[in-house]
């Protein structure tokens, strides 16, 4: 989130709470909640779901780097050992050889660590959506005014209300699961 979406969130939530201090004692009681939004993603079972999946999805490609790793490390050995009874042209072709193996190892870690990275930030997007649409759905049902998230320096347990999200979402989780 930008600096400016930051502040005009931050007056936005303040904004509420200030209007649930001021609404007249006539005025019916508001119901608000504190949701922990980073402890929730941490605990959710879509989190670990989502990272098995791009386990299950990148191991292909960890073994390929582990065996181009294996590679050069044996023939790294293999150099060190025959290397003083080499002619001069097959220890330059195997020093050649060990420096674009080392290149190409680099090269498939770099392009392994973007991929995962890119695709990771895509997952945890998705998650957020999810959960957002979890709390919202949780606060309507359960009849809440105000939902709190990021910005929360305390909020006491009469309304922190992020385990019992957590359970919402953990049913809802094992609901669909059970249905596939």
């Amino acid at each position: 989130m930008s600096f400016a979406k930051q502040q005009v969130y931050r007056l936005v939530v303040a904004a509420a709470l200030l209007a649930a201090v001021v609404v007249p004692a006539s005025a019916q009681e508001l119901k608000i909640g504190v949701v922990n939004i980073p402890a929730l993603m941490q605990r959710a079972p879509q989190t670990q779901a989502a990272m098995d999946a791009l386990q299950e999805e990148f191991a292909p490609r960890q073994r390929e780097i582990l065996a181009k790793q294996g590679e050069f490390e044996e023939l790294g050995t293999k150099f060190q050992k025959d290397s003083a009874v080499m002619g001069e042209t097959e220890r330059r072709n195997m020093e050649k050889e060990l420096r674009d193996l080392q290149r190409e190892v680099t090269r498939l870690q770099n392009e392994y660590q973007e991929d995962l990275n890119l695709r990771q930030n895509e997952e945890m997007s998705n998650l957020q959506v999810s959960l957002l649409q979890e709390i919202q759905g949780y606060a309507a049902a359960q009849g809440y005014d105000l939902i709190v998230g990021d910005g929360v320096l305390f909020a006491s347990g009469a309304v922190n209300i992020t385990e019992d999200v957590l359970r919402a979402v953990e049913s809802n989780f094992q609901a669909a699961n059970a249905s596939q």
